[in-house]
């Protein structure tokens, strides 16, 4: 890929790697601030990319490098282009934190090395440069390619994998990462975790009268303020019997009997104060009854 400014002057190296600084080590020629041409370069490669593997947006671009700690390797050609050279392609990875599945379908959370954008112009394709710069970030990372773990790789780049280093078998994954087969060799128990087992649901039983009987016992049984206290019993009402409402009224009834004595003082210690109330009304209306009759005999 073509620019109109010097590319050997703005990436003095072969492979340059960037990181979110977006500059290639040493400055280049007495330039000041080259990022913007190194934003430019990467931009473009970045929509070759996507378009290249039938993506929406891009996935690489100098602002997503600048906002995360990924590493870029850019290759260049520097005798194409009149000597200014031109961008081959490039190779971005940065470390990932996933949650993968294993071989026994274990639950691993692992923070590998990741394969995130790899792209290779396409008048340039299978003239080694791939091998290239791929070969050198293993070398930069000191890393084995059937360590890490890939990012959505494209079928051409799934051959490429085999071809060159043997990757073929790979260990589905719910994501879209993929990982081959020797990734979980030697890895750390601690990073390992158990899948959960499911909890064996129960025959539901019914509220039986039992429990709840349990329930109002532990109910009645709770401390204070909690307990709630019984609710005391009804009296029932209160109600003059017939025998002594017809006892009221003096020479009512022709029939009623010998009045009865009053009962001395001791005599009510026993009795209710409904009763005793009862007992002075008789009282009073006898000794009534009998004044009147002493009345009319004096007479």
């Amino acid at each position: 890929m073509e620019f109109p400014f010097d590319l050997n002057a703005l990436l003095p190296e072969r492979i340059s790697v960037l990181d979110h600084n977006l500059t290639a080590g040493r400055k280049s020629l007495g330039r000041p601030d080259p990022q913007r041409q190194i934003s430019t370069v990467i931009d473009e490669l970045g929509k070759a990319s996507a378009k290249a593997q039938q993506l929406a947006a891009p996935i690489t671009s100098a602002p997503k490098l600048q906002s995360n700690r990924h590493h870029l390797y850019l290759l260049k050609e520097g005798e194409s282009n009149g000597g200014r050279g031109v961008a081959v392609g490039f190779l971005k990875v940065g470390y990932k934190k996933l949650f993968l599945l294993d071989q026994q379908g274990a639950h691993v959370e692992i923070e590998p090395l990741c394969v995130l954008d790899f792209f290779v112009t396409e008048n340039l394709q299978r003239h080694g440069y791939g091998l290239e710069l791929f070969s050198y970030m293993l070398q930069h990372k000191r890393v084995e390619p059937v360590r890490m773990a890939y990012d959505r790789p494209s079928p051409k780049f799934l051959s490429f994998l085999e071809k060159h280093y043997g990757l073929k078998d790979s260990v589905p994954q719910v994501n879209n990462f993929v990982v081959f087969d020797g990734f979980f060799r030697d890895r750390s128990a601690v990073q390992h975790r158990k899948p959960v087992p499911r909890k064996v649901e129960g025959e539901i039983k019914p509220y039986s009268l039992t429990e709840r009987d349990v329930v109002r016992e532990e109910q009645k049984a709770l401390p204070w303020p909690f307990a709630r206290p019984a609710r005391p019993p009804l009296s029932p009402p209160l109600s003059l019997p017939s025998q002594y409402s017809r006892s009221l009224s003096v020479d009512s009834s022709p029939s009623r009997g010998p009045p009865r004595p009053c009962p001395g003082p001791g005599a009510y210690r026993s009795q209710t104060p409904h009763s005793q109330y009862l007992e002075n009304v008789t009282c009073r209306a006898k000794r009534t009854s009998s004044l009147n009759r002493s009345q009319i005999s004096f007479n």
